[in-house]
């Protein structure tokens, strides 16, 4: 009997009928359904690698509200931020200069766009991953080993600053307000990224690392069976920088020591990452660590704010280990590749995602 359901299962039909809804995982919780669809089941959802927060917590510093009283002061942020994404790849930015109330109104914008008429979010839902605005549930639907419990609204909102028409009308101005902060503070971190590696504090800018903002505005909805899947595989962001904005709904987690653990749940508190790009370009100095997001357990959708920064769209330019960190001692680890490497949207494997090893000498 088990045997004939398996045949019975066709996989690539029952993906073609949830894409064709166009309201994603949102949609299938709109209908009421109490079981999800085979297409979401992930085996790798319990994980014998885990420690508690209580053994392992991200770094958090304190960015003093972007403001630096005296060289001292910042020369102490920016060893803290060398530890963080040397050992780590992430950290927990506090006191980060990023206004609250601009914080909740974009959380609130993007959980009013996924929570309206499915009818207006149809009209975004699109596969065309060259379009610039768009709506979708798992950009790798169609390849992945196990599709997951996430909606997503995206789009570059620079060096191209979208026309507020041309978003969506319920959260448009909240996303050109707060994309605007995101590139002040993104600025900031890439001269302390600089810093750390012993350079000028704007050469990771002058390079390109703050050409290409992508904004990426998650709804993972409430989740019937959490044990069956995932909010988002594991993966690394092929980015330069991450910088994540989210709710008091817990569920990311990151690996730090071989050894999965949750990342803490603070609404008030930004968080950085590590890209596969800036890991290429540094020539392993900072670290692009894997990560993952659990099924949405709780009664009420999680929202999550990913910007990525990358290359823009239309670059056509060539990226490898910057030059100046080269060294008898310290040879290129990786070939330079097209700036098109930065492609996020790409199939993830579902035995991990070595995205650089395919560049290694």
């Amino acid at each position: 009997m088990e045997s004939k359901m398996v045949e019975a299962y066709d996989r690539a039909a029952e993906v073609k009928a949830f894409d064709e809804m166009k309201t994603g995982a949102k949609g299938l919780v709109d209908a009421g359904i109490t079981e999800i669809p085979r297409i979401f089941h992930n085996p790798l959802v319990a994980v014998e690698n885990y420690k508690p927060s209580s053994e392992v917590r991200i770094p958090s510093i304190d960015f003093g509200g972007r403001v630096f009283e005296s060289p001292v002061a910042r020369e102490s942020v920016v060893a803290k931020v060398k530890h963080a994404v040397e050992n780590y790849g992430f950290f927990q930015s506090i006191n980060h200069g990023f206004p609250l109330d601009l914080m909740q109104r974009m959380r609130e914008g993007v959980r009013a766009f996924h929570d309206q008429d499915p009818q207006v979010r149809k009209t975004f839902y699109t596969r065309d991953m060259n379009k610039r605005v768009k709506y979708f549930s798992n950009p790798d639907l169609f390849d992945s080993p196990a599709a997951s419990w996430r909606d997503t609204f995206t789009c570059f909102m620079f060096p191209d600053v979208p026309d507020k028409q041309d978003l969506p009308e319920i959260c448009g101005e909240i996303m050109l307000e707060y994309s605007k902060e995101v590139m002040k503070f993104a600025e900031l971190v890439f001269e302390l990224l600089s810093e750390a590696l012993g350079l000028s504090p704007n050469h990771l800018k002058d390079i390109g690392c703050t050409k290409g903002l992508c904004m990426l505005c998650h709804c993972y909805p409430p989740c019937p069976e959490p044990d069956r899947t995932l909010g988002a595989a594991q993966h690394t962001d092929r980015t330069f920088l991450t910088i994540l904005l989210q709710d008091h709904i817990g569920g990311f987690q990151a690996v730090h020591d071989g050894y999965y653990f949750d990342v803490p749940v603070n609404p008030d508190a930004i968080i950085v990452n590590i890209g596969d790009l800036l890991q290429l370009i540094t020539n392993d100095k900072f670290i692009s660590v894997e990560h993952r997001v659990l099924a949405n357990g709780s009664n009420h959708s999680r929202i999550a704010v990913s910007s990525f920064f990358v290359h823009p769209p239309t670059s056509a330019s060539v990226i490898g280990p910057i030059k100046e960190l080269l060294s008898e001692d310290n040879p290129p680890k990786y070939r330079e590749t097209p700036a098109g490497f930065s492609n996020h949207f790409v199939p993830r494997q579902r035995h991990g995602n070595n995205s650089l090893s395919h560049l290694r000498i």
